[in-house]
């Protein structure tokens, strides 16, 4: 046990995927007072995503839940409804099991590190993130295309009755933004999104084309505008821990059995979040064969966050 409460993060946990069945026995409390938040991606269908959430909110002292888009994806199982009404779907059975959602009261977290207020948010993306400067969304998505990255979420997620993410995103931000504007400013805030406020950790995809899937450029300033102490996101599958204008930023995802296995797993999987930690949680360095991937704890190597 440690010696008080902290609040931590994991995302992308991907449970359906056989190879990460096991993996919410790792995930695991060090104090009776912890909180967890889960950063989205949990799974596609609901009844995996609440068996898991159940599963830690019966563990945590208290679990917050912010959707992703594999949450949003509608499948066989989902009879035909929209991923608008699944979402709402998904919120009302966290209700039932004691788990927050981005539609319930922002939680005070006043443990060690605090106060400061938790902020789940489901705000999507809207296309903004070209590969080129001032490019159109349509110019972009046809590029895209042609060099044949393209996100699933164009096939599995519904986004009526908004004619599209996009305009979904846009509802979702100014919803956001009504209730930040609202909050006590005398507390700092942990931003919570599924998909990261800054295009910045976008810079290390394989791909560069799918940062049109990953976010919008409307929030670029909301770990100043909003008084962030940090700023937890997943979605990358790129596990790492950065500083924007002297504030925290933590990429907590798992991701696939295929990629952790090559670049390792942060140790530990929840990431303490608050108090917030004297040095950087997530180290990559380049292994004996070249390769990138995260430093084992103690382990020394040149990090490559320097390198850049």
């Amino acid at each position: 046990m440690t010696r008080g409460p902290s609040l931590r993060a994991v995302s992308d946990l991907h449970v359906g995927h056989r190879g990460n069945a096991g993996v919410l026995d790792d995930i695991r409390p060090t104090h009776p007072g912890d909180w967890l938040i889960v950063a989205g991606d949990v799974a596609e269908k609901t009844d995996h995503v609440i068996g898991a959430l159940h599963t830690l909110a019966d563990r945590f002292e208290r679990v917050i839940w912010v959707p992703g888009n594999h949450e949003l994806w509608i499948g066989s199982d989902d009879d035909g409804i929209s991923s608008t009404a699944k979402y709402d779907r998904l919120v009302s059975a966290c209700r039932s099991i004691g788990v927050d959602t981005p539609e319930d009261p922002y939680p005070l977290w006043t443990g060690p590190g605090g106060p400061a207020w938790v902020v789940p948010m489901f705000l999507l993306y809207d296309y903004s993130w070209t590969r080129l400067p001032g490019q159109s969304r349509e110019s972009a998505l046809q590029d895209a295309r042609e060099r044949r990255v393209v996100a699933s979420d164009e096939f599995l997620i519904d986004p009526a009755p908004y004619p599209d993410v996009a305009a979904w995103c846009v509802a979702r931000l100014v919803a956001t933004t009504t209730r930040l504007a609202a909050l006590d400013p005398a507390h700092p805030t942990v931003l919570v999104n599924h998909w990261p406020l800054l295009r910045a950790p976008t810079e290390v995809l394989r791909h560069p084309d799918f940062a049109l899937w990953c976010g919008t450029g409307q929030t670029a300033d909301w770990h100043r505008r909003y008084r962030a102490s940090a700023c937890v996101y997943g979605h990358l599958h790129i596990p790492r821990s950065t500083v924007h204008d002297s504030v925290r930023f933590e990429e907590v995802s798992l991701g696939y059995p295929r990629e952790w296995a090559a670049r390792g797993r942060p140790d530990p999987l929840a990431r303490p979040i608050l108090p917030g930690p004297a040095h950087p949680q997530v180290r990559w360095i380049r292994g004996e064969e070249g390769m990138p991937r995260i430093a084992r704890p103690g382990e020394t190597g040149p990090d490559l966050e320097e390198e850049r």
